[in-house]
């Protein structure tokens, strides 16, 4: 077996170190330069999104007095598809996204936070009830006839300080001149009695408790129910300074009716007249796919 395998590897050896020398003496292929790297080419953005914020001057209560107002600072935010216009939002709409967008029509939730009214804070409320935070959430549906005009419509469920359903009806009209975006139209709102009740109604006790602050004048018990709440009409500017940033200003009036209005709530201590005035801020930037 020895002399086998050492015939074997002197074989191999005879014949392929003679290979080797005869292959160095053969021309060496002319090695063909590496070719460059392809150039990064990041991937496309998949979306757009608006972030911002919207210092506002509201009522200090709903039903308060022209004279009394309340701070409110909203965030905002959108995402949409790249490459598509800037969406449009109004300053009554609630919070929400699509999940139905079929060219006209679109629907989707919609969500809104009512601030807690604190009694003590106001010598106009003093011995009535505080009314906590509220949490409404329902959907919304918009229907775009032609592109300069929308009508929209919310139904929420309140969860929280009041319970009952609020309904709003927006009809806006946008005109776009150069930079600037014109809008507005008018507003309508109904509530059912559990989301009018608690900010309107008065008890024979909680009036007896309030007629004794000084300076103001007498409230008597008082049962509010539901119906049409308010009317009124809004108007907002919104400029672009390019297209990542962009301001708006806007004024909301409603106007209280029906049970609300004839509360003594409103017709002794306040006003039917609301007034909401605001400004914002708005950038943007795309999101590219994160796989």
């Amino acid at each position: 077996m020895v002399p086998s395998a050492r015939r074997f590897a002197f074989a191999f050896v005879c014949g392929f170190v003679p290979g080797l020398a005869a292959a160095a003496d053969l021309p060496q292929p002319v090695s063909s330069p590496a070719a460059a790297p392809a150039a990064y080419a990041p991937p496309a953005a998949d979306w757009t999104v608006t972030i911002g914020a919207e210092p506002r001057i509201v009522p200090a209560y709903p039903g308060a007095s022209v004279s009394r107002g309340g701070f409110a600072a909203l965030p905002l935010f959108s995402i949409r598809k790249a490459g598509t216009p800037p969406d449009f939002f109004g300053p009554r709409d609630s919070f929400g996204f699509d999940i139905v967008d079929i060219g006209m029509f679109k629907l989707g939730p919609a969500f809104n936070f009512v601030w807690r009214r604190e009694a003590s804070s106001y010598s106009e409320l003093v011995g009535l009830a505080n009314v906590d935070y509220t949490l409404q959430a329902g959907g919304f549906g918009e229907f775009w006839p032609v592109p300069w005009l929308r009508l929209r419509g919310e139904v929420r469920q309140g969860i929280g300080g009041e319970t009952g359903i609020t309904g709003d009806v927006f009809l806006d009209a946008i005109v776009p001149i150069g930079n600037v975006t014109l809008s507005g139209g008018p507003r309508v709102t109904m509530q059912s009695a559990a989301a009018t009740s608690p900010y309107f109604s008065i008890t024979a006790a909680q009036a007896a408790a309030a007629n004794l602050t000084p300076g103001q004048p007498p409230l008597t018990a008082y049962n509010a129910g539901g119906g049409l709440y308010s009317y009124g009409a809004g108007a907002m500017a919104r400029y672009f300074w390019n297209p990542q940033w962009a301001t708006h200003a806007f004024v909301e009036y409603q106007r209280l009716t029906g049970d609300a209005a004839d509360s003594p709530l409103v017709t002794q201590r306040g006003s039917p007249d609301q007034y909401t005035y605001g400004i914002g801020v708005t950038y943007s930037f795309d999101m590219h796919p994160l796989w």
